[in-house]
């Protein structure tokens, strides 16, 4: 079975999981190269893991001809850039979402990769479209089950215990800010549901515990209401600071019923009876929700390059949910009704 050698550029949190797919429970990939400008994060994974090449400049990485396909999970300011280069270099690429930050960079990338569509497989990391039950509800969606989509709700909240992480991270790197960065699964996810791209957004939100999201301009928890342009509508709560953990939610309601994806954000099938009472564990963060989902599409990049086909997530995809998220900022910012350009 032919290997798809793979380098990949970022190693945090999330680079790690996919860094360790790729390396352990991919069959048909191999990890060959890893990149990080944390020289000791280089040097650790080498080590332990038998990575064959290491780098700290991604350039140089992108040098390597052994290489079939560079895999991006570095901050999502440097993606675009990444995923232009590594393409021109003659690479397939995955490319961590969002596309980019700013609408412009989006459509450029978005120019590049359709340039070379005929023959470099590129991938989007919408990984809960991968995820079973939200690939589920799009199935009961898509057989008319419970007829026409009319209204979307999405809760996407991270837990209170990463706040001091993520201040730190959001300090020194810039994310794109709440809409950009956390809402934008859900956004995508709305995009895929309802059948339809948004027209306008009305966005507010706050710092209400850390007075250090005012300082970088941006929400600690925010809400969106989006128009779409087949008259269908979004409802989207997005915030860094849940105390019972990480809380991913959506609700789809039809001319004929309603789909709820989640509705209590429990660990496993475990019920726990103690002093306390009956309680379910909730998830504690992104990587343990969606572990499976991460795999999968991992293993579909993997899958479009040896058949030879691209995944049925877009670059437009990347291009038209920045648009939104960039929409949702722009009016958490200005405080006015924005439509979406």
């Amino acid at each position: 079975m032919k290997k798809i050698k793979v380098g990949i550029v970022g190693l945090g949190r999330l680079g790690r999981q996919h860094a360790e797919n790729l390396a352990f429970r991919i069959p048909n990939a191999e990890l060959l190269a890893i990149c990080s400008v944390v020289k000791e994060e280089v040097e650790q994974v080498q080590k332990e893991w038998g990575i064959k090449y290491g780098y700290i400049n991604y350039d140089e990485m992108l040098e390597n001809k052994e290489l079939d396909a560079i895999f991006i999970s570095s901050p999502s300011g440097y993606h675009c850039e990444q995923i232009i280069k590594a393409l021109e270099a003659g690479f397939h690429v995955f490319s961590e979402k969002p596309l980019g930050l700013y609408l412009d960079e989006a459509k450029k990338a978005a120019e590049v990769v359709n340039k070379y569509k005929d023959k470099q497989v590129f991938m989007l990391g919408f990984m809960r479209r991968y995820d079973a039950s939200y690939a589920y509800a799009k199935k009961k969606m898509e057989e008319g089950a419970i007829g026409d989509p009319v209204l979307i709700r999405c809760y996407g909240l991270d837990p209170s215990s990463a706040m001091k992480g993520f201040l730190k991270f959001a300090k020194n790197s810039y994310s794109g800010g709440l809409f950009l960065d956390m809402a934008i699964h859900d956004l995508d996810l709305a995009r895929w549901y309802m059948g339809s791209e948004a027209e306008k957004v009305w966005a507010i939100g706050g710092a209400y515990q850390y007075p250090e999201f005012k300082e970088l301009n941006d929400a600690e928890t925010g809400s969106a209401m989006v128009k779409f342009k087949n008259g269908t509508m979004g409802i989207f709560v997005a915030g860094r600071n849940c105390a019972h953990g990480y809380h991913v939610e959506t609700e789809i309601i039809c001319t004929k019923g309603t789909l709820r994806v989640a509705t209590v954000p429990e660990k496993n099938m475990v019920t726990v009876f103690d002093e306390t009472g009956a309680r379910r564990e909730c998830s504690q963060g992104f990587l343990e929700r969606f572990e499976q989902a991460y795999l999968a599409e991992t293993q579909e990049f993997i899958n479009c390059i040896v058949e030879n086909r691209q995944p049925s997530v877009t670059v437009e995809d990347g291009v038209l949910s920045t648009a939104l998220g960039y929409a949702c900022k722009e009016s958490f910012e200005t405080g006015e009704l924005v439509t979406v350009k």
